[in-house]
């Protein structure tokens, strides 16, 4: 099954169209809004250094259930 998904917005330009494996392994900093600064804070506190390090670390990953969760409570 394909699935396309519009990134154009959340990545920088030179990452839009790579494919999802060059935008995992691709610097945090390529995800738009974050900058080189983001990236190195990242890397010192928390030893994240790619877009994939970011998404499967266990604090955000939780964070981003606990999310998730709050919009199906009625």
């Amino acid at each position: 099954m394909a699935v396309s998904v519009n990134l154009a917005k959340k990545l920088d330009k030179d990452y839009e169209d790579k494919l999802l494996k060059d935008i995992l392994d691709a610097p945090v900093d390529a995800l738009a809004g974050l900058t080189p600064r983001h990236a190195e804070a990242l890397a010192a506190l928390l030893g994240i250094k790619t877009i994939r390090d970011l998404g499967s670390n266990k604090y955000f990953a939780t964070a981003g259930v606990l999310v998730a969760l709050e919009r199906h409570e009625g």
